[in-house]
């Protein structure tokens, strides 16, 4: 009877053991599981998502480009090398971030070329990557100034996120509504400025006030050069694409007659873009002076690095782009990117930048200059720099 009841007992001891180790098992699985559980929610939730079909978002075709930009920030400037610029990535190893930047650019479309429609691609990156803003500041003119170079040369600067196609929101697409405009955006970080380029705002007479009803403290750059050798230039575009196109002196000169053998005609584009004073005057009847930057043209070509300085200051962000990213293409005839250490090949301006211009009988040049001094003297009191055009 004594050895049944030492059995029962030890029989009894053995199973609570068991009992005891499944138990202990189990605490130590869910530990690990609510551990991993923890860890995984150190990323902000649905930073990442590498399964989902790029086409479902809606953010540009800016992602593409800021982030190949991003990474020539991080090579050029070691201070700044960093993955921060993707949220949830900080956390983790550089080789595992940058292989999930790697993964991302795979999925990007090729970049819409300048002067197509803002493409509709998207990129696999949640809310929780910032924030759509409007603006704070846009590039609104001219039209063959200089715009797409200040451009890319900004989009270098770490704390600049730029649309990579102009939007012509406030000329063509105002119909579309301030929603549809912010959702074109790229998404930014505390700190960042976010920015776009449409050169045709400049001379929209509508414009001035749309922008000004979005938010009239909106920073506004202009690039300015020459009107003549603007208007030799945007002539030359347009005979790239139309190789029948009229010379340039008979269409600049179409209203001439035996009575008035110098008319100009100030109704062609190509003319009356460069009246800057004219158009300038629309747009500070709604912004203050102070709420516009006038970058030169010439300069941007003669002194890039000076240039970008003043520009950095008005956006009010750290001159960091300057004289170590430039250097001057001879065969094209104007500054471009200098290849980052551990990237492929410097950065240029496309093949539509840098044409050689059709000759134009010297007189027709002179012509045009004497019709313009006095706009240009006009523009210069007005913006208070003296470009010296004249």
């Amino acid at each position: 009877m004594g050895c049944r009841v030492c059995s029962i007992r030890l029989n009894f001891g053995k199973a609570l053991s068991k009992v005891s180790v499944f138990f202990i098992m189990l605490l130590v699985f869910m530990y690990l599981f609510y551990s991993l559980a923890g860890f995984s929610h150190s990323f902000p939730k649905g930073t990442f998502d590498l399964q989902t079909s790029v086409s479902e978002y809606d953010v540009g075709d800016d992602f593409q480009d800021n982030v190949r930009l991003s990474e020539y920030s991080r090579v050029a400037h070691p201070i700044r090398n960093r993955t921060d610029f993707i949220p949830g990535l900080s956390s983790v190893s550089p080789k595992f971030a940058w292989q999930v930047i790697g993964h991302l650019q795979q999925q990007m479309p090729e970049r819409a070329g300048a002067g197509e429609a803002v493409s509709r691609s998207a990129m696999p990156v949640s809310n929780s990557f910032g924030s759509k803003k409007f603006p704070q500041a846009i590039i609104i003119g001219v039209k063959k100034g200089g715009t797409r170079a200040l451009l890319e040369f900004l989009r270098v600067h770490p704390d600049v996120r730029a649309v990579g196609a102009e939007p012509h929101f406030f000329d063509r697409f105002y119909d579309k509504g301030l929603e549809w405009y912010r959702n074109l955006m790229p998404r930014t970080l505390e700190g960042q400025v976010t920015m776009e380029k449409t050169p045709s705002y400049f001379v929209t007479k509508e414009a001035p006030l749309r922008v000004c009803a979005m938010n009239c403290d909106t920073k506004l750059i202009v690039v300015v050069r020459d009107p003549v050798t603007r208007a030799v230039s945007d002539y030359t575009q347009t005979l790239s694409k139309n190789p029948g196109l009229p010379s340039f002196q008979s269409l600049a000169f179409r209203n001439a007659s035996s009575s008035s053998p110098d008319a100009i005609d100030t109704s062609w584009s190509a003319v009356r873009i460069g009246l800057y004073a004219q158009h300038l005057e629309s747009w500070l009847r709604h912004f203050p002076l102070s709420r516009f930057m006038f970058v030169s043209g010439e300069q941007l070509v003669a002194d890039p690095a000076g240039e970008m300085g003043r520009v950095q200051d008005f956006l009010g962000i750290k001159r960091i782009v300057g004289d170590k990213h430039f250097y001057f293409n001879q065969t094209k005839g104007f500054p471009c990117l200098k290849k980052p250490e551990g990237s492929g090949r410097p950065r240029c301006l496309g093949k539509s930048k840098g044409r050689p211009h059709p000759l134009i009988p010297p007189e027709a040049l002179q012509k045009l200059r004497d019709f313009y001094r006095p706009f240009n003297l006009k523009f210069y009191h007005m913006s208070g720099q003296d470009f010296g055009w004249d």
